[in-house]
């Protein structure tokens, strides 16, 4: 029998055993200070061994005693605040008799798989640098290390380094260069590394170019603001226009100058106690409002809230971030507690980046600029997100989270996919990674069309990706579909809701057979109508329509889309008849009779009126039948502020579905007739978009268990635009777990078409496989 004091003596010396372990760390791990953060763990627990960057990520060679390394991998678990380990895999050597351990050249060969940092907020350190007095990049607005500052809007070409950055003009003073140079340094090889002797400089203009002499530049722009003025102010990704939140007639005189009338403005706040004078949060929001993404975060407004009534008209959420960069906070350190920081463009056009760029387009809303000699090489706007049971969801994707990819189940083929037409991204793939462009904005105009170009070249030379597939939607018209035909490659299309349902398999690493409830505003079919209410059952070569909202025509085409008032009439004259006009409705007393004839004629002859099975005219039409919105000015506004309104309530209007031609069919012309009875009778409209709400979450679900007992799935994905109406989403997560669902929703790109470049990708890459 071995007694306890031998066991004790072999563990020990079983633990004191010298090893060696190569550890090959893939992800977010170069640039971010990975590698002093292993020179420093090795150095303190006594290893020997290099570190280097290959073509993989970040190469770990390390030998030493067993329990130090075992402390060592454990430690790999909490890396630095902007890395993003994707995995970690460790192989045993015969150990090699090193001597010390050191940071070694970096191996580049063959393919890359390296992954590039997205642009993150200025990191607890350089900010308390920010204000030491003592500190020798006092007040200096380009304050930068390994764990914070610009990556993604200022490579130019890979690997990043310095001379393939923006920065590569700026000559590294004598301190920063030691800085630069120095493994135990928090600046150790951070490429944006300057200081105010050696790096780029701010500089404030009137709206005609010429420079306003002053000492402090920052503080006199914080005066402007606090004046009254609006500013454009020149971030990691591009202008902002700025004004002060709290002053009405600055608001109101941005909406006026950039032709936005309605759409809300995102917020800034100086910190998270001001964040809480304005809408209602918890610990778990101010940790992502203060993350290293640092996203716009919209959240539910507070009644007493002091901005402006023209920060978001109509609405009863706002969407607020905090200073993200150290000019930001210079900024707020001598100015207004809240800024209107809305994108630096005129309205449908792409954030303006370049300083004259942005003099030219951007002059006569401006009245300063407050512009800076550091280039931004790539376009990119601030990412929008909303929390839904505990995690968020993404309304825009871009800056903090562009270019991390999306891991998927394989892949070998590279891929280009092009996206959509409205909230376009594009996507390329390698390997197993799905590079998700940053927002490009809808494809509607020649500046758009040419960042989406731009764009495209920049990802394929980052990550070396030569295209072997193009994937595209199968709408004509769309400019990236034309893209993607101009191509000399082999192309796929791929419909446009099956690429919505794509997008959550792609997220999730499913292939299905799973179902799938698609909701969006437009969307081109297979039978040549608008889709936009699909129930599907989905696999990895293709899908089956199980299901769909009735069809309704769109009088006029495209213009109903912005006159919901036309949708509305069209589902009156169905259900009433020419009737419908002489109902006691506050909605058919502002119709233009003579207008309404015209479209009705050319419902009739069948011109320029497209039949559509859209869930989101739906609820246009509903919307415009409360008298919230007969006209749109942005993308989604009716049903935008119909969610607004909904109050709880369980009552379900009535609805039918029925069979036709092997499919189920949604008709809600019921209910549209019974949305008209509350209308009659007074019913406040709170409580009639409550019940509408209420009662399409029912049709979901009734739906859902029909495709259920048809092919036995149980497993069911909710996509589109319409499920980014949290209302509606949480009703509907209800009702499905309640009857045993297991459900799936993006989580990691947009529900919106911004999601849409993601499924065609992942399409093509299970179905080119070799």
């Amino acid at each position: 029998m071995v007694c306890m004091a031998e066991q004790e003596d072999r563990a020990k010396n079983s633990s004191e055993e010298i090893i060696r372990v190569e550890v090959e760390v893939s992800g977010i791990v170069q640039g971010v200070g990975f590698r002093p953060f292993i020179y420093k763990l090795a150095k303190n627990l006594d290893l020997k061994g290099i570190v280097l960057n290959n073509e993989r990520g970040v190469k770990i060679d390390v030998e030493g005693t067993k329990r130090h390394i075992a402390s060592f991998l454990g430690a790999l678990d909490a890396p630095p605040p902007i890395a993003q380990v994707e995995a970690i895999e460790t192989r045993h050597l015969p150990c090699a008799g090193y001597s010390d351990f050191q940071i070694e050249r970096s191996q580049k060969a063959g393919s890359t798989y390296t992954f590039i940092s997205p642009d993150v907020a200025v990191c607890k350190d350089c900010l308390r640098e920010l204000f030491d007095e003592t500190d020798r990049r006092y007040k200096y607005p380009f304050i930068n290390c390994t764990n914070c500052g610009p990556r993604f809007t200022i490579i130019t070409d890979i690997p990043y380094d310095r001379p393939y950055t923006t920065m590569a003009s700026f000559e590294m003073c004598e301190e920063c260069r030691t800085e630069y140079n120095d493994p135990l340094d928090r600046r150790f090889h951070a490429q944006p590394v300057a200081c105010a002797r050696c790096g780029p400089q701010v500089t404030l203009l009137d709206n005609t170019g010429q420079e306003v002499k002053v000492e402090d530049p920052v503080r006199k722009t914080a005066e402007l603001l606090k004046s009254g003025a609006i500013v454009a102010i020149k971030g990691l990704g591009g202008f902002h226009l700025a004004c002060d939140a709290y002053n009405n007639t600055a608001v109101n005189k941005l909406r006026q100058r950039k032709y936005r009338e309605d759409k809300p403005f995102a917020l800034m706040c100086r910190d998270t106690d001001v964040a809480r004078k304005l809408c209602v949060f918890g610990t778990e929001i101010a940790a992502l409002l203060k993350s290293p993404q640092s996203p716009i975060v919209i959240l539910p407004a507070r009644e007493e809230a002091p901005v402006s009534d023209f920060v978001a008209p109509g609405h009863h959420f706002l969407g607020i971030m905090l200073p993200y960069t150290p000019l930001h906070h210079l900024i707020f350190f001598h100015g207004p507690e809240t800024l209107v920081m809305t994108s630096g463009n005129l309205s449908d056009e792409p954030i303006v980046y370049k300083n004259d760029e942005a003099l030219e387009r951007l002059r006569n809303i401006a009245d300063y600029f407050l512009i800076n000699n550091r280039e931004i090489y790539i376009r990119c706007d601030d990412s929008v997100v909303k929390p839904f049971r505990g995690e968020q969801t993404f309304f825009r994707r871009a800056r903090g989270y562009v270019p991390f990819p999306v891991s998927l189940r394989q892949g070998n083929t590279q891929v280009l996919a092009c996206g959509g037409e409205l909230k376009n991204t594009f996507c390329v793939t390698k390997g197993r990674y799905a590079f998700l462009s940053h927002h490009i904005g809808d494809l509607e105009n020649w500046e758009t069309y040419k960042a989406f170009e731009e764009g495209i070249e920049h990802f394929k030379k980052l990550f070396e990706i030569s295209p072997e597939v193009v994937a595209y939607d199968l709408h004509p018209d769309y400019l990236s579909t034309q893209y993607a035909l101009s191509l000399d490659i082999p192309r796929i299309g791929v419909q446009h809701h099956y690429a919505h349902a794509l997008s959550c398999m792609a997220e999730n690493q499913l292939t299905g057979p799973i179902l799938a409830v698609i909701m969006d505003g437009t969307g081109y079919g297979n039978d040549g109508t608008i889709w936009g209410c699909e129930f599907f059952k989905v696999h990895s070569t293709g899908f089956e329509r199980l299901g769909h909202l009735q069809y309704i025509p769109l009088p006029g085409g495209e213009r109903a889309i912005k006159e919901p008032w036309r949708i509305a009439a069209t589902y009156l004259e169905r259900i009433f008849g020419s009737a419908w006009i002489d109902l006691e409705l506050p909605f058919c007393k502002k119709i233009d009779l003579e207008k309404w004839e015209a479209l009705r004629k050319g419902i009739e002859l069948n011109y320029n009126s497209p039949l559509c099975s859209s869930a989101g005219r739906l609820f246009d039409a509903v919307s415009a039948l409360l008298g919230i919105r007969h006209t749109i000015n942005y993308e989604g506004q009716a049903a935008i502020e119909l969610e607004q309104l909904a109050s709880y309530d369980n009552k379900v209007y009535p609805y039918e579905i029925i069979e036709k031609d092997e499919k189920f069919v949604i008709d809600t012309d019921s209910t549209i007739k019974a949305i008209t009875g509350d209308i009659k009778k007074k019913v406040n409209i709170e409580l009639i978009s409550g019940r509408f709400h209420y009662t399409m979450a029912q049709i979901i679900l009734d739906m859902a268990t029909r495709m259920r007992e048809s092919t036995g799935l149980s497993e069911i994905i909710l996509s589109g635009g319409v499920f980014q109406n949290h209302f509606l989403l949480e009703l509907t997560f209800q009702k499905l777990e309640k009857d045993g669902f297991k459900i799936y929703i993006n989580r990691k790109v947009p529900a919106n078409d911004g999601s849409i470049s993601l499924g065609q990708a992942y399409y093509a890459v299970l179905n080119c496989e070799e």
